[in-house]
């Protein structure tokens, strides 16, 4: 095996921020030992993440066995996890910055499956892969990032297991969701889409419009979730999906926010 030295695309704060948890998670359980400190093993945690490599890769490169690898990164994953906000928190935190609204779109993460395992196959993507809910900012900040649901599931089903208009309605927030999720809410209309058809009058064309014009930068959300590149195809259990979008949820935020 060769090994050559690479860069990471990451400040030296969100290292620091990943260390820290890792730090304390230490003291907490009492761990005296390991064969990478603190600095080291969130060092993996991020180039993993970041480079999407499998973890045999990864290990090689910072002196560990592969087990020892992904022992690491599903230590460091639920600790960044567990900071991500809920889905209340997240808009009621979002009404009190007086955000006007928020964005919510659905993203399919490819995952490593086989023409058998069926709940997985997006017929819109036409790949194997989980749905993930985010709820974005106008600006396009990560707001929420919802669990993992098969990739057959359509957004406006995914949003109700999710219950996301019951939160909206709560935090006196709209939603501005692409198609997908047109029927969603009939009736309050917390949750705005564009017109559907053909041959629309003008009026429903400049509507749609001005739609889109409000929900692109939101819509960079998904985006940025897959400039980490272990989310462009898991080679993991495809229910890890949704641990390691909101673990990246917190990294990318926590990017953004002290850059």
């Amino acid at each position: 095996m060769l090994f050559y030295r690479a860069a990471l695309p990451l400040s030296h704060r969100t290292l620091t921020f990943t260390s820290g948890l890792i730090r304390a998670h230490r003291r907490e359980i009492g761990s005296v030992w390991r064969a990478l400190n603190p600095g080291q093993q969130a060092l993996l945690v991020l180039v993993y993440l970041r480079k999407g490599e499998p973890f045999a890769e990864v290990g090689a490169g910072f002196g560990v066995s592969t087990t020892t690898c992904w022992r690491y990164v599903n230590e460091a994953v639920e600790l960044l996890a567990a900071r991500a906000p809920k889905l209340r928190e997240a808009l009621r935190q979002a009404n009190r910055q007086g955000m006007a609204y928020v964005i919510i779109d659905g993203t399919l993460i490819p995952v490593d499956r086989i023409a058998a395992d069926r709940p997985f196959y997006s017929g819109k993507h036409k790949l194997h892969g989980m749905n993930l809910q985010v709820i974005a900012s106008p600006d396009g900040t990560i707001l929420w990032v919802s669990g993992p649901l098969p990739g057959s599931t359509h957004n406006t089903a995914a949003a109700r297991i999710w219950n996301i208009l019951a939160a909206l309605r709560d935090a006196g927030l709209i939603a501005l969701g692409d198609k997908g999720y047109h029927g969603y809410d009939a009736t309050s209309h917390h949750v705005i889409t564009p017109y559907k058809g053909r041959n629309k009058p003008q009026s429903q064309t400049d509507a749609n419009r001005a739609h889109a014009r409000l929900r692109g930068p939101g819509e960079r959300a998904n985006a940025q979730l897959k400039t980490w590149r272990v989310l462009r195809k898991l080679r993991c259990c495809p229910h890890r999906a949704g641990r390691l979008a909101k673990a990246i949820h917190v990294l990318q935020n926590h990017e953004v926010t002290t850059g």
